[in-house]
């Protein structure tokens, strides 16, 4: 089924990365917001890459100069398995990027990396780096490594 991103992205002039991800889950589309599935360890990582408890997610990425959205506008999906996202209308990111300096980009997985390099790359020609999967069909990866991999956003705020 062809599914729409149907939520803004999160971003200021402040903010100085940007992270990206594929295309909102059914959980966060229902929820309208983004990494709500209550298996998926982002919040939690960020939680403990930042040192403190996220209360209001939007004010916790803005305070902390983090951009959020996705690599996909629309694309055909079954449930929310990244591996059958196809027919892909990628995003512009050029909203973010007139408003906000951003320093570095970050994919949240290998599909929201092929999509950046494959559709995004080519326009925008700023380097990605790709932070593994916080997802729980990630589930080989245990949140201690996921906190290790994701300091790296730290660096450039």
């Amino acid at each position: 089924m062809q599914v729409y991103h149907e939520f803004p992205p999160v971003y200021d002039e402040n903010s100085k990365v940007l992270v990206l991800g594929s295309i909102p889950s059914v959980k966060s589309r229902e929820e309208g917001f983004y990494y709500m599935h209550p298996k998926n360890r982002f919040w939690k990582v960020l939680e403990s890459v930042f040192g403190e408890e996220i209360l209001d997610k939007k004010e916790f990425c803005l305070q902390h100069g983090i951009a959020l959205w996705d690599t996909c506008t629309s694309c055909k999906i079954h449930a929310s398995s990244d591996a059958s996202i196809k027919n892909i209308v990628p995003n512009d990111l050029e909203v973010i990027f007139q408003k906000a300096k951003i320093k570095q980009i970050f994919t949240t997985g290998k599909k929201a990396h092929d999509i950046y390099q494959k559709y995004l790359y080519p326009i925008y020609k700023k380097e990605d780096i790709c932070l593994p999967s916080t997802s729980p069909a990630n589930a080989k990866m245990k949140l201690e490594d996921l906190i290790k991999e994701y300091q790296v956003i730290i660096k450039y705020l």
